[in-house]
């Protein structure tokens, strides 16, 4: 009955731009979104099969819809944004920053005086920002005291220097270029320094000309601080965006009269499975709000639509690409900061995210909590040995590493090494009723791949126990079915871990080959010996090591060690 009623509602919907809202059934917002055509958009949640549990449990507690129809897609972005800060709905994306930000304020009475401040509730004051932080706010403060110190109140106050009608006429004949500065713009304030120290120069006023110069060169070193763009860019605002599973970080820089005067990083918290456009909208919506940012023009790294008033530019080359770059690393190292302190604060929450997003990238149908890889290690055939080294939640789990013997398998046969291997590991599990793996690695292409496959498949396993291959030379990962490669992201986690664990393997089976190559040179010199048998090589391996040594040693310790007869024999035959 509820889905018939809420077919009927998805029919009744205008093919028209406007916000739809999804209620539950005690009738509260769960869901916000915009549509081009609100028709087409709802009804898509109720005809795809979706892949997301989380939009699965979103339709199945839909109840009722209402929507807002408006004329543009525009208005209907601004408008979803409005309503998603007021009604907090559970499955829509969380703005993760409610801090407020620092304002600088001219105030005017009873003496013009400057200072940053994070309320901007007094009525007589001029308010500029917000800035991103409190640090720009304050230097860019202690800059303009210094081009104008009859602003720093403190100073005067002490030093008696300035009438408070002094103050105030300097105040309104510099007011212009106070406010060109911190709007970013030191054209018009370097072009009046200049013409004031040309004036004072030919008057022969050095003193008061060698002043302006000071304050000129405070002004470059200050612009040289700076990050200088190009004096060709102006007033324009550049987003970025990078997100995982869970997460997207939203990048903001604002460019003014050729230079970076403000910089932010905005984190997202996903709810269901938006795209990096749609957040991308949603969060440049949201900045220019909370900055005040008039700009008429966005750079941006992918196509967006944001309405025909504002123009998007997409930049493949030359200073606004730069600024894409420079963006998107802001955005980046924003991330890995965040990660490093999830790690700190709650390695669970951190294990947890790196195995979704694992997930993920491996198109994986569970979290691969369990994970064991392989790698075989042989010499032109001989000694063949394979390795088994398991993690369980991203770590390693050494007491349950295995090393294996390869038997009845003659030459150098990787993929016959790999089959046999993976074949005895899983039916042990299987035999003793111990939990398998969610995930196997084997160290290799397509063809480590198929023989992993194929004792998965001799078991029974498949759909259970899930199979990747990776290939070391470009790092290619290989999917049952499919035969082109899955490349993932060099930096990514999810690589980082699969190489973790192949290193781990091949190390673990390295050394065992070597250790056995080592004990079956050992034993032939020694079947040369006459009265050296099986029994008397053991205990001479675990004594010295390595038949160099053995050669090492003196009559009185390899007596005491085998007895007379024997110590005596081994010694001269070992000295002839």
């Amino acid at each position: 009955m509820k889905t018939r009623s809420i077919k009927i509602q998805v029919k009744s919907l205008p093919n028209s731009p406007g916000v739809y809202q999804f209620l539950n059934k005690e009738g509260v917002i769960i869901y916000i979104g915009k549509a081009k055509n609100l028709k087409k958009r709802a009804t898509s949640y109720f005809t795809k099969n979706h892949d997301s549990n989380k939009v699965k449990l979103l339709v199945k507690n839909i109840n009722s819809i209402e929507s807002i129809v408006v004329d543009t897609e525009m208005d209907a972005l601004l408008l979803e944004n409005s309503l998603i800060k007021k009604h907090q709905p559970k499955y829509n994306v969380q703005l993760k920053d409610g801090k407020t930000y620092p304002w600088i304020c001219i105030d005017k009475y009873p003496v013009p005086k400057i200072y940053y401040t994070r309320k901007t509730n007094k009525k007589d004051c001029e308010y500029f920002g917000p800035f991103a932080s409190v640090h720009s706010a304050k230097f860019l403060i202690k800059l303009i005291k210094d081009l104008h110190p009859f602003l720093n109140h403190d100073l005067n106050h002490l030093l008696k220097k300035e009438s408070n009608e002094n103050i105030i006429h300097k105040f309104e004949k510099n007011i212009k270029s106070i406010r060109s500065m911190i709007k970013g713009n030191f054209k018009s304030s370097i072009n009046n320094f200049k013409s004031e120290m040309k004036i004072y120069s030919n008057s022969m006023e050095y003193e008061k000309a060698n002043e302006v110069k000071e304050k000129l060169q405070i002004l470059h070193n200050y612009q040289a601080k700076s990050t200088v763009v190009s004096p060709k860019i102006n007033n324009i605002d550049v987003f970025s965006i990078i997100s995982d599973k869970s997460y997207a970080f939203v990048n903001f820089l604002q460019v003014s009269y050729g230079s970076i005067v403000a910089s932010h990083t905005m984190e997202i918290k996903k709810r269901l499975n938006e795209s990096d456009a749609e957040l991308l909208q949603i969060a440049i919506i949201e900045i220019k709000q909370r900055f005040f940012s008039n700009s008429s023009e966005i750079c941006v790294p992918f196509k967006i639509n944001l309405g025909e008033s504002i123009k998007i530019t997409i930049p493949k080359s030359g200073d606004k690409k730069s600024l894409i770059d420079l963006s998107l690393r802001n955005a980046k190292f924003f991330r890995i900061d965040k990660l490093k302190q999830i790690k700190i604060v709650d390695p669970e929450a951190h294990v947890e995210r790196i195995l979704s997003q694992a997930k993920l990238d491996l198109k994986l149908q569970k979290t691969p909590y369990h994970i064991e890889c392989f790698d075989n290690s042989n010499l032109m055939g001989t000694s063949p040995v394979s390795s088994c080294v398991v993690f369980k939640n991203a770590k390693a789990s050494k007491k349950d590493y295995r090393l294996y013997k390869i038997n009845d398998i003659e030459g150098p046969d990787d993929f016959a090494s790999m089959e046999q291997v993976v074949y005895r590991r899983l039916k042990r599990l299987t035999k003793e009723k111990k939990s398998l793996p969610d995930l196997i690695i084997v160290d290799g292409g397509k063809g480590q791949l198929s023989a992993g496959l194929k004792s998965i498949m001799k078991l029974k396993l498949e759909g259970k126990v899930a199979i990747i291959g990776i290939a070391k030379k470009l790092e290619e990962i290989f999917v049952p079915g499919d035969r082109l490669p899955l490349y993932i992201n060099k930096t990514s986690e999810t690589l980082k871990l699969i190489q973790q664990l192949r290193n781990e393997a091949h190390r673990f089976a390295i050394n065992f080959h070597r250790k056995l190559r080592s004990k079956d040179t050992f034993e032939s010199q020694l079947d040369n010996i006459v009265g050296i048998g099986p029994k008397t090589s053991k205990l001479l391996l675990s004594k010295y090591k390595s038949f160099k040594r053995i050669k090492k040693a003196n009559e009185e310790d390899l007596i005491e060690l085998l007895g007379k007869a024997k110590g005596k024999s081994l010694f001269n035959q070992l000295k002839s």
